[in-house]
């Protein structure tokens, strides 16, 4: 267990400078941008504690917000899929699988992977623009964050999956 907590801390900071450093520079098009931290809550593997989950997701959220100056949203986006991501789990892996089953696409298979990535980061995305907007005046610029964030985020969570260790 130990072990494990070390390896998501070292996924935390990595996952944390990355954002911070490069890909909250990128806004493609004036409206996507890749929000790849997202892939830590993912990454967590059954059998994990919930609370310790909705620890880190918080915590990185926290993080995110704190240098970036979105008052809660990250925060609040990441406690959400952290509390979600457990079921969700439950739904794509058999019920005699191992409590300990790492979740990559190699353990799952790349359909159920790819289903299970693509529905956390959509209610990721979709709660993370509503309230970083707080209005519906402006739908057409908040449906064009989504999806530009959606689909560039995706982008680079499979390639990174593809050369991760499970």
């Amino acid at each position: 267990m130990m072990v494990y907590s070390l390896w998501r801390l070292f996924w935390f900071v990595v996952l944390f400078l990355v954002q911070m450093l490069v890909l909250n520079q990128i806004h493609l098009f004036n409206y996507a941008t890749p929000l790849l931290y997202v892939y830590f809550v993912i990454t967590f593997r059954r059998g994990y504690p919930k609370w310790a989950i909705l620890l880190w997701s918080f915590a990185l959220g926290l993080s995110c917000d704190m240098l970036v100056n979105t008052p809660g949203v990250a925060a609040a986006s990441m406690t959400l899929i952290g509390a979600i991501q457990p079921y969700l789990l439950e739904l794509f892996i058999p019920r005699d699988s191992i409590e300990t089953l790492n979740v990559s696409a190699r353990t799952l298979g790349w359909t159920k992977f790819t289903v299970l990535t693509s529905t956390l980061v959509v209610i990721y995305c979709m709660l993370f623009y509503a309230l970083e907007m707080f209005t519906t005046i402006h739908w057409f610029n908040w449906l064009m964050n989504t999806v530009g964030s959606i689909l560039i985020t995706l982008l680079l969570i499979f390639p990174l999956e593809t050369i991760r260790k499970s």
